[in-house]
């Protein structure tokens, strides 16, 4: 395993994050199961373990923090919030009144009196920075929390925060978690340029691309990943996304393959190599799923295979664009266009 500075805190990361989102109901995941997880991953290097509050609606937090029972001084452990948790309209968003209730409920589950990394899964467009970033700043003045950060924040979100910080002598975020893979390549175009000019770490997810680069989805095979059976739009052949989807895939395979790699290692040697990526988060479902890509943990990818894959999918390009979570509101809501 590699370890990285993240971004300027001073805190070694391992180059492979363990994320739990599989953990509870989504991944049909139990407690002995998550624990083995864990342990494994522990035992592989993995430092960094990264959940959220939504994940199974708290039942994801409630698993790791039995899996890292007496062990919490030797994890780095980063959760987030934002998303909606229920039906009522205000247990959602990064207003201070949510964010300081349910940091509150997620040490609770998670059976700590800190997170290392608190995180805003989703820019919420009703909400001022100056209100979340002092509502961020009074919780780590508390001791609740180390660090917070962004996820999914498009770039321009990112500068803001910054210069909001800087304005209101706020604490400011320290890292982002974008979506970022072979296949998904948007975010070298303006946000890890953005990470970098600030200083940010950088946690990567989903680099096996929803499991389109786990060497599970070839050309002439059925489909049976977990998240085909929850998305199955996202692997349907018949779709033009898709094809080019599938198309790339095994061009890249013919790559892995020349150069002795599995897919796994091409993909999370790819999200690695970036030099503005501290972690990829990797997220097993099963014991087999962590043991493949802990293989990857020292992968090094030569510039000549950096090359073929920029010759299959251009630097800057998202094969499946529609997907993306990072869409500015102005591009989503027709009535900011029209007069």
């Amino acid at each position: 395993m590699q370890y990285r500075t993240l971004g300027r805190t001073g805190v070694q990361v391992s180059t492979l994050a363990l994320g739990a989102m599989n953990f509870g109901q989504l991944g049909r995941t139990t407690q002995d199961e998550a624990t083995a997880i864990v342990d494994a991953a522990l035992a592989g290097g993995i430092n960094l373990i990264d959940t959220a509050d939504m994940y199974s609606q708290g039942e994801s937090e409630e698993l790791v923090g039995r899996a890292i029972a007496g062990r919490r001084d030797d994890i780095v452990l980063a959760t987030k919030a934002g998303m909606p948790m229920g039906d009522e309209r205000n247990h959602r968003g990064s207003s201070r009144r949510w964010l300081v209730t349910e940091l509150d409920n997620s040490l609770r589950r998670l059976g700590v009196d800190h997170v290392d990394l608190y995180q805003i899964h989703r820019w919420d467009p009703t909400t001022s920075d100056e209100e979340t970033l002092s509502a961020l700043t009074d919780l780590q003045r508390a001791g609740k929390i180390r660090y917070f950060g962004s996820s999914t924040f498009p770039a321009y979100r990112i500068v803001q925060a910054e210069w909001a910080a800087r304005e209101n002598h706020l604490s400011r975020y320290v890292t982002e978690q974008p979506s970022y893979s072979i296949l998904q390549r948007g975010v070298e175009t303006h946000v890890l340029p953005v990470t970098e000019q600030y200083g940010l770490g950088v946690l990567a997810w989903s680099p096996l691309a929803s499991g389109w680069l786990s060497g599970a989805v070839r050309a002439g095979r059925e489909i049976t990943t977990s998240r085909s059976a929850i998305l199955p739009e996202r692997f349907d052949i018949s779709t033009p996304t898709n094809r080019a989807r599938l198309d790339a895939v095994e061009r890249l395979a013919t790559v892995a393959d020349e150069a002795g790699l599995t897919m796994i290692q091409l993909a999370l040697g790819f999200v690695t190599a970036h030099p503005a990526v501290t972690s990829a988060i990797i997220g097993p479902r099963t014991m087999d799923h962590l043991h493949s890509q802990l293989a990857a943990a020292d992968t090094v990818l030569s510039a000549d295979v950096l090359d073929a894959i920029d010759a299959i999918v251009a630097p800057g390009v998202d094969l499946a664009a529609h997907e993306k979570f990072d869409t500015p509101p102005a591009l989503l809501d027709a009535a900011r266009r029209r007069r």
